[in-house]
């Protein structure tokens, strides 16, 4: 049964990526991305990883899509100008990247002997994210925070310099 659940949700995940890059419409994009992103969690789920899944629908599926939504109608890019159409160079570069995308995974899976492992009871557990985030990658995870604290200090500053004009 489980593998019934993984191949449906695996399809349905790939469909809903084809449908967020294959979409003229942004409002249409971002919900094939709420759809790919709870499928993600569905596929989290099966491999035992409830915090992960959580996360992912809270964080991602509920407030990623939603502001990528209230920035869309805000901006009102559904009427924006047309411009040229560059889809024939987009899709043999998106074409090359792709396939240098899966001779990578093969490349990584033949050269290590091993396919996609199922991962260990506690690989999403809190206690084991936790744990990892302020051990083996304290310092990654702490560079990311700042980032994060920079990216927004720069959104004030252009949001207010845009209020002062």
């Amino acid at each position: 049964m489980e593998m019934v659940i993984f191949w449906v949700l695996a399809v349905v995940a790939v469909g809903a990526g084809l449908g967020v890059v294959g979409q003229r419409s942004a409002v249409r994009s971002a919900l094939f991305l709420l759809v790919h992103f709870c499928c993600l969690a569905g596929l989290y789920i099966l491999l035992n990883a409830q915090f992960v899944a959580l996360v992912q629908v809270l964080i991602y599926a509920g407030a990623v899509v939603v502001l990528f939504l209230f920035v869309v109608m805000l901006l009102g890019v559904e009427r924006a100008e047309e411009l040229p159409d560059l889809r024939r160079v987009q899709r043999v570069v998106g074409g090359l990247l792709a396939v240098l995308l899966l001779a990578g995974i093969a490349w990584a899976f033949l050269e290590t002997g091993q396919g996609p492992a199922a991962a260990p009871g506690m690989a999403g557990s809190v206690r084991a994210i936790g744990s990892a985030l302020l051990t083996a990658y304290v310092v990654p995870f702490e560079m990311a925070a700042v980032l994060l604290l920079v990216a927004i200090v720069g959104a004030i500053v252009l949001a207010k310099s845009r209020l002062e004009r």
